[in-house]
């Protein structure tokens, strides 16, 4: 622990080095930033204000959409930021925070995609009971679950890098602070360190990932006792929930499931599931479902008048 106060701040190179990409860049992430955050709130803004969206689903929804709102606010801005700057550097106690802050929500969010998974589970498969099994309390209970579970995740990563001793060089190469660039700069044997993020990120997310598409197949299994217009619905619904699952776990997968080091492609499968993916979740659930559609013409319409 002595070794690591050598260190005090961390410089990010970023996703180039070239000036002129870093000028595009700015603007691209600027544009995508301004665009999640706007989708994002809006679906907030919408469920709380809204009486036909009282449905557990749109319960879940609002708060999918407040974890992808801060979670890429954990990220993006300061990305953004270093794109115009000509060192960019970031604290030892920042860098840490970013770490934590980021697998909380990034955590929370794949709990909070189970849940919506069971509810979806719940919903067509026992209809007749959906509202007795999924009542309020049951809702706040999975959403705490979430977050304890996010919460557990975050505070594994944040004790294991704290841990490490940092005794220079200081330049990670990529634009946020996370786990496997760390471990690269770290004076001393990561091996065992590398093990136990490979269970708590790549373990999780692998066995998490197989739990979602086995239960989404078992959904649609038994579409088959569904008419034609709850098949179709149903089919929607799902489809969404499916393409979010896929867009986020993936990239997750392909950098967390292999020993800890870092590869050249890992910034740009990172772009996606931190800024990419919280901007495409609430364009993906709005663009397929009706009931969302409907409520947020109305609430323009209601501040029109």
């Amino acid at each position: 622990m002595e070794q690591r106060t050598n260190v005090t701040e961390f410089v990010l190179l970023g996703l180039t080095q070239s000036l002129q990409g870093q000028k595009i860049l700015f603007v691209v992430f600027l544009l995508i930033y301004i665009v999640t955050m706007v989708d994002n709130l809006l679906i907030v803004v919408t469920v709380m204000v809204s009486p036909t969206l009282g449905a557990p689903m749109y319960f879940f929804l609002g708060y999918l959409s407040f974890m992808d709102a801060v979670y890429s606010t954990t990220i993006t801005p300061n990305m953004i930021i270093d794109l115009v700057h000509e060192k960019k550097t970031i604290s030892f106690q920042a860098c840490m925070s970013q770490l934590f802050i980021e697998h909380l929500f990034g955590g929370a969010e794949i709990l909070l995609l189970v849940v919506m998974a069971y509810d979806r589970y719940v919903a067509i498969c026992k209809p007749l009971h959906y509202l007795t099994i999924m009542n309020q309390r049951v809702c706040i209970l999975l959403l705490l679950l979430a977050w304890v579970g996010g919460f557990l995740h975050a505070l594994v990563q944040l004790l294991l890098a704290l841990n490490l001793p940092f005794c220079g060089p200081n330049v990670i190469d990529h634009f946020i602070c996370d786990m496997y660039p760390l471990l690269k700069l770290a004076c001393t044997d990561t091996f065992f360190i590398g093990l136990t993020v490979v269970a708590n990120n790549g373990g999780i997310c692998v066995v998490i990932f197989v739990l979602l598409l086995i239960s989404y197949g078992v959904i649609l299994h038994s579409l088959k006792k569904l008419s034609q217009e709850g098949k179709r619905k149903a089919l929607s619904t799902c489809g969404s929930h499916i393409t979010v699952v896929v867009l986020f776990f993936v990239p997750c997968i392909f950098i967390y499931v292999r020993p800890p080091s870092t590869l050249p492609i890992d910034k740009s499968l990172a772009v996606f599931y931190t800024v990419i993916t919280p901007m495409l979740n609430p364009l993906i659930y709005t663009l397929r479902n009706a009931e969302m559609k409907s409520a947020m013409k109305k609430l323009w319409n209601r501040k029109r008048e």
